[in-house]
């Protein structure tokens, strides 16, 4: 009974933007959508990719959370969805072809044309990362640029490691629409 006094209230918090009570939920149900996933798809890399982009989703809509219902139900239901849409199309949009090519770009040994070509494209490409606001701009960097793990981005930057995969999934979101878009 006290649980649930304590998630109604945290989820309450959330409603209104409180980064605590979001972290409360992550740190919550993140084991719970993770194995979900996990035994959907057999890949730790793309388990985590969808349960961080099922708890974006999740926060993003928590005004549209609805008491009567199950909350971790709600989680996985939208994580199954997402399982589906991605699915569906295929691919993960938010794989960018640009950031994980950056590693291949740095390490080969190109042409005079070739690094014509790759420091025009990185050029391109930093421009658009220029484009995100700050907190999103730095864990790209310091991801794709410097090469630290999620869990040396959270030591750099001081911040829980939950709260680095959801920058860096938002980023990459918002930097896949620049590039769309351009």
């Amino acid at each position: 009974m006290v649980k649930n006094k304590i998630l109604t209230s945290q989820i309450n918090l959330a409603k209104d933007n409180n980064q605590n009570a979001f972290n409360f939920l992550l740190n919550t149900y993140w084991d719970d959508v993770y194995n979900f996933q996990l035994k959907r798809i057999k890949n730790e890399s793309g388990a985590e990719d969808i349960t961080i982009e099922s708890f974006t989703k999740a926060f993003e809509k928590i005004h549209t959370y609805n008491d009567k219902y199950v909350f971790k139900t709600w989680l996985i239901t939208i994580s199954k969805n997402l399982h589906i849409d991605h699915l569906r199309k295929n691919k993960n949009n938010y794989n960018l072809i640009e950031l994980n090519n950056f590693k291949e770009l740095k390490e080969s040994s190109p042409s005079p044309e070739d690094d014509l070509i790759n420091e025009q494209k990185l050029r391109s490409l930093k421009n658009k990362i220029n484009k995100l606001k700050p907190i999103y701009k730095k864990v790209i960097e310091l991801k794709y640029f410097n090469e630290l793990s999620n869990k040396e981005i959270s030591k750099k930057l001081n911040q829980p490691i939950n709260n680095v995969k959801i920058r860096l999934m938002r980023a990459k979101r918002i930097l896949s629409q620049i590039i769309q878009k351009s």
